[in-house]
């Protein structure tokens, strides 16, 4: 990476990772997703129980595969041969997890969360349940201001994952979002977390390089 713009993601960073530990949490800044999995190691506990949102940070970082090597019970959504009931039984038992590690949407150079759930399982988890909630971040996830942010998750993140499931949706047909009312729409629980409210609950992983939509 160019020194010069090096530069300017670890300022980036830097004012973000304040911004956020004034909303009561903690904040670490990986290198890179092999640095995220060193950090992981060091936070989760052998033998808690842990699990995890939908998220293509996760998939793609190799993050729930390196989470299934490691001495741990995981409620593992993706695991073959599940039934839709055994899928939506892992959702609630995700409440009473040590560990629920997701991403973010978006987040703010103020310190918030910005996310638009379809089941609302993930936003409910990163609210409320999990003892601790990790949320690992690329550098694209981040925005300036609430207003970029909605244009950042209805815009692009919600067509992205919507094509992604194969979903038919207008804004899979016009790459924009239309507000619509299809039975097939991804977007309904619009959600900002302006501050973790239980200290050392809410850790974020901010990584300087981009990941997931």
């Amino acid at each position: 990476m160019n020194q010069n713009v090096n530069w300017y993601l670890e300022k980036k960073l830097e004012r973000v990772k304040q911004s956020l530990e004034k909303n009561n949490y903690e904040v670490f800044i990986a290198e890179d997703i092999e640095n995220v999995k060193e950090i992981l190691k060091n936070i989760i506990e052998e033998k808690s129980t842990v699990s995890f949102g939908g998220s293509m940070t996760l998939i793609d970082g190799g993050i729930i595969e390196y989470l299934r090597k490691c001495n741990i019970t995981l409620l593992d959504r993706y695991k073959e041969g599940l039934t839709p009931d055994d899928i939506a039984e892992l959702y609630r038992k995700s409440f009473f997890a040590d560990y629920y590690i997701t991403s973010s949407n978006a987040i703010t150079e103020e310190g918030y969360l910005v996310n638009l759930d379809g089941n609302g399982n993930r936003v409910a988890a990163m609210i409320y349940g999990p003892k601790k909630v990790i949320i690992i971040a690329g550098i694209n996830k981040i925005v300036r201001d609430l207003n970029e942010a909605y244009t950042r998750v209805r815009n692009y993140a919600s067509p992205i994952n919507a094509k992604r499931l194969s979903r038919k949706t207008p804004c899979v047909e016009k790459g924009i979002c239309l507000d619509c009312n299809s039975p097939e729409r991804i977007c309904n629980h619009y959600v900002v977390t302006y501050r973790q409210n239980v200290k050392g609950r809410g850790i974020i992983i901010l990584v300087k390089q981009e990941l997931g939509f």
